[in-house]
């Protein structure tokens, strides 16, 4: 049982990992595409920005109905990040003290 469920944690850790790698690539291709550095017309790159929008927009949108406005400066990516860096110390932490998963 204690192989499993630390298997599961290990997971959990992982693709939260991926999620915040995500973020951050998404948040600078923002930035590129702003600044026209990237060419979105590039159905390559259009292909990539718009995966990265289906996955990160639905995430960011409660945060930012509850974040003040701040006019060009969105914080709802880097409150997400906090987030998903929480959780992923939060959760394996839970786990070992519910007795789980013995270190």
């Amino acid at each position: 049982m204690a192989n499993t469920t630390h298997a599961l944690v290990d997971i959990f850790i992982m693709l939260t990992q991926v999620l915040i790698w995500g973020l951050v690539v998404w948040a600078i291709s923002s930035w590129l595409v702003a600044f026209n550095v990237i060419n979105s017309y590039n159905p390559v790159v259009r292909s990539i920005l718009s995966t990265l929008d289906r996955v990160y927009e639905p995430l960011v949108r409660p945060i930012r109905r509850i974040l003040p406005d701040l006019g060009g400066l969105d914080l709802a990516p880097l409150v997400l990040w906090l987030a998903l860096a929480g959780l992923q110390r939060l959760v394996p932490a839970l786990v070992v003290d519910s007795g789980l998963l013995l270190q």
